[in-house]
């Protein structure tokens, strides 16, 4: 064997300087699988259950994002408050979901869609458009006589 390549391997295992003990061992790192069983351990112990056919979930932030999780797993342990969601999430603009989640906004996220919209463009939910004036007479026809005699008569 190269004397030089032997003085280079031997090199690669030493932790310390030129007069350090070699290693005996490689060290093994930690995966996150055990990370993820630690969790999960720890999720069973406070009794979490699944709960399934869950399409989405949607958090709502105070700034007027939403993280949104599409076909998230999600457990529960309603006894000690604990809601587990996971998946893979989106960090998205209120506005990007807006038809679909109307019916899952509060009343602070209402007032908060409103106060938006105001700003972007001057949409006030009470407010008469200025185009519209009174034509809501056109879908009946003017009086042409008086009722009133022809009743009494």
């Amino acid at each position: 064997m190269n004397p030089e390549k032997l003085a280079k391997m031997a090199a690669a295992v030493r932790t310390g300087g030129k007069g350090s003990v070699r290693r005996k061992k490689k060290a093994i790192h930690k995966t996150t699988t055990t990370d993820d069983k630690r969790l999960q351990n720890t999720l069973k112990r406070l009794g979490v259950n699944n709960i399934p056919a869950i399409e989405e979930v949607n958090l709502f932030k105070d700034n007027g994002t939403v993280i949104h999780f599409t076909n998230p797993k999600v457990q529960a342990s309603i006894a000690a408050n604990t809601y587990v969601i996971s998946g893979h999430a989106e960090t998205k603009k209120l506005q990007d979901l807006l038809p679909g989640i109307i019916n899952q906004l509060g009343p602070d996220n209402l007032a908060a869609l409103k106060k938006q919209a105001a700003d972007a463009g001057g949409f006030n939910p009470g407010a008469i458009p200025e185009d519209a004036e009174d034509d809501d007479d056109d879908d009946m026809p003017d009086l042409v006589d008086n009722f009133e005699t022809t009743a009494n008569a």
